[in-house]
């Protein structure tokens, strides 16, 4: 038997302390450790009960809780279903005797409590948080193919209401903020630090010597009204309509498990409501969807955060003083970003004016986090006096790191760095936001070759967690080592790649584009490409994107790449979508930018529909091809080419190629990753390579398997 993660303890006003405390782990979960605990501690309290006055559920960790045992849920199988059933269903029946006490428990957050976490709180009576910038609460488990089923469907319904728990709590996966976490009514009071949550407990279980959960009361109802009542089993509708705008048809099995254990729960008492919420999560936690996104975002990002790429032997490195050139969209966001993180920003533009603009990106976000109870006026004022603007060079005196977010020109980014590369600290990074240009070409002409490297963000910064790290083939170990530390220290995910044009990320999401341009350019009707990408898991149609990029960039890139191409000798292999594109282009259709791309657009730039005008040229509909066959050529070319990174070098790691694809370009999650999907398909590799073979049959020869793929099918090998 495991040693037990909870040390029970009692002090002479009666009062329990149940100190979760995992001795083998940083962080508490809901595994051995802890069913051990629980078998422990609940049945010594329950003989204890007349002598005990209260119950503090408190931490020895830096974090309340951490979730669940993702090493049991994602080994889980289907000749073991009935065993895991069991063991859940133990777990649960442990922690609602532990509510039914008889004596009021109070749970102290002081740190955060996500998924299993959150749910080991909900058990208690009341719950006090600290207000901690960095704590966080609530039911992810859907974003991990999972549900709450440790209770978390089954309290959070009865304590809000059907419609609440699923669209606020359990369906968005959403993490909130202490006093984001007071005001959905997850938690009862947020408080200043420790102490001070310790006295309110002690006073709030003074107060409420028989504390008891609502459901346990007779005559409980529903908040907002009985399922049965025929005003709330309206609503029912409108939930399934919410969970279709969620997952757009793709074959993400989770919230839907989510929503039917919700409904079905709230038709009968909490303990039956419990068991069904239990085989829900036996149902996905057997299943090859859930064990995809387990892997990519706990087991890969893992990998990624605790420093695989990173280059051994130096020293933590924390910016101070980073300075931004370009006070556009990116640089606004970035020089943003980096001031949240407690950075000094210099955000410097053509004129100060233009540097103000950038700032007013910042200024914006503030004044919602302050009226949304997010950030106080004293915190938005003091983020904002860490961004300095500037039209000077001279102001960049001090920085240890640059990041240019100017045009996408080589000279112009050169320039910048030349202009800057004597006043910045001897040592500092001169780091470049370019989507696609070398960074050995951009280091020509600068100085200290070797502190140049690529810092790829996507846009909206302060929303999209990647950043794609490049190194150059001059650039050192230290700068690597640094800039990685830097996008950890601005809480967002690194990965590293090797230089090349296009690097990862912009390159395989073009070949994604560029299968479903081809495919209307071949008579397919476009609104049939849109929906077979949606279908698929990609959060937005091929063609919506590449308005919003602009046809004109994807056209630059291309001509470019074939130059490049063509220079060192290559032969240039044409892709049908090229022309498509160009015709466009000739039509005056840009992209959003000039509210005239594939989509027509209102003055407000609000999309109103494809424009007829694709449809006359290329005979819209008059081809039909299999939904599977669509949506399939944009999975397939993705993974080819990640396949073609990995091979070739510009990829580091499985990992990043997981986690880069989900996190950058938007690949369906329910895959893993990139490489995941090659290696989940039906039959797996062997079973890929066949259908690549198919599809260069029906489509062309750039769905063949390269040989490298092909090699490892053959010995029996994935992707790892």
């Amino acid at each position: 038997m495991p040693a037990s993660a909870i040390t029970l303890t009692r002090d002479a006003d009666g009062i329990v302390t149940l100190l979760l405390d995992d001795p083998s782990s940083s962080v508490n979960t809901m595994n051995d450790a802890f069913m051990t605990g629980l078998e422990e501690t609940v049945p010594r309290l329950e003989a204890e009960r007349e002598d005990i006055t209260g119950v503090l559920l408190r931490s020895a960790k830096r974090t309340f809780f951490a979730g669940g045992d993702l090493n049991r849920l994602s080994s889980g199988s289907a000749d073991r279903a009935a065993e895991e059933t069991a063991y859940i269903d133990r777990m649960k029946d442990l922690m609602r005797r532990l509510e039914r006490l008889g004596r009021p428990v109070v749970a102290l957050l002081e740190g955060t409590a996500l998924g299993g976490g959150l749910e080991v709180a909900l058990c208690a009576h009341h719950r006090i948080a600290t207000d901690a910038p960095d704590s966080r609460f609530g039911l992810p488990e859907v974003g991990l193919g999972l549900i709450p089923g440790g209770g978390g469907i089954t309290r959070t319904v009865r304590m809000l209401g059907l419609r609440s728990a699923l669209s606020e709590v359990i369906l968005p996966a959403r993490r909130f903020a202490p006093r984001d976490a007071l005001a959905a009514g997850l938690v009862d009071e947020v408080v200043a630090d420790a102490a001070e949550a310790e006295t309110r407990a002690r006073d709030w279980i003074a107060a409420h010597p028989d504390a008891v959960q609502p459901w346990d009361v007779k005559g409980f109802r529903l908040p907002g009204g009985d399922v049965r009542d025929p005003g709330i089993a309206t609503v029912l509708p409108a939930l399934s309509g919410l969970l279709r705008k969620r997952t757009k048809g793709a074959p993400m099995p989770a919230p839907r498990a989510a929503l039917a254990a919700a409904v079905e729960g709230a038709h009968v008492d909490f303990d039956t409501a419990s068991r069904v919420e239990t085989r829900y999560l036996v149902s996905l936690i057997i299943s090859q969807v859930t064990k995809n996104m387990i892997k990519a975002s706990f087991f890969d990002l893992r990998s990624i955060t605790s420093g695989a790429s990173r280059p051994q032997g130096y020293e933590r490195f924390a910016a101070k003083k980073a300075g931004v050139v370009g006070a556009g969209m990116m640089g606004a966001g970035i020089a943003y970003v980096s001031a949240r993180a407690g950075i000094d920003v210099v955000l410097r533009d053509v004129t100060r004016e233009a540097a103000e603009k950038g700032k007013d990106y910042a200024r914006g976000l503030e004044e919602k986090a302050v009226a949304a109870g997010r950030r106080t006026r004293e915190e938005a004022d003091a983020l904002l006096g860490r961004i300095t603007t500037t039209d000077e060079a001279a102001d960049f005196t001090g920085v240890d790191l640059v990041i240019e977010a100017v045009f996408e020109s080589a000279p112009l980014k050169q320039r910048v760095f030349q202009e800057v590369q004597d006043i910045v600290r001897p040592d500092a990074v001169l780091g470049s936001n370019t989507s696609t240009l070398p960074i050995s070409q951009l280091a020509r002409g600068v100085k200290r070759e070797s502190d140049v490297i690529g810092i790829h963000f996507f846009s909206p910064v302060d929303r999209m967690r990647l950043v794609e790290i490049v190194r150059g083939v001059q650039t050192s170990d230290e700068t690597l080592a640094k800039v990685f530390d830097f996008v950890l220290q601005i809480g967002r995910t690194p990965i590293v790649v090797n230089d090349s044009r296009g690097f990862f990320t912009s390159r395989v999401i073009g070949r994604f584009i560029a299968e479903a341009v081809a495919a209307v350019g071949e008579g397919v009707e476009p609104a049939t490409v849109e929906q077979a990408a949606l279908q698929a898991g990609y959060p937005a149609g091929a063609l919506q994107l590449l308005d919003e990029l602009t046809l004109s960039l994807t056209q630059r890139i291309r001509v470019e790449t074939r130059a490049a191409e063509e220079a060192e000798g290559r032969t240039w292999v044409a892709h049908p979508s090229e022309d498509v594109v160009d015709w466009m282009l000739e039509q005056g259709r840009v992209g959003r930018r000039e509210r005239a791309g594939w989509y027509d657009y209102d003055d407000w730039g609000k999309r109103l529909g494809i424009w007829p005008g694709v449809r006359d040229r290329y005979g819209s509909g008059r081809r039909t091809i299999p939904l599977r066959d669509l949506q399939e050529r944009m999975l397939f070319a993705e993974a080819l080419d990640s396949i073609d990174c990995l091979e070739s070098g510009v990829l580091t790691s499985v990992a990043d190629a997981n986690v880069g694809s989900i996190q950058g370009i938007g690949f369906p999650a329910w895959t893993g990753g990139v490489l995941q999907y090659v290696n989940q398909y039906e039959g797996g590799l062997p079973g890929f390579v066949a259908r690549a073979r198919e599809l260069a049959a029906a489509y062309g020869d750039r769905f063949l398997p390269p040989t490298s793929l092909v090699e490892r099918a053959e010995r029996g090998e994935i992707y790892a």
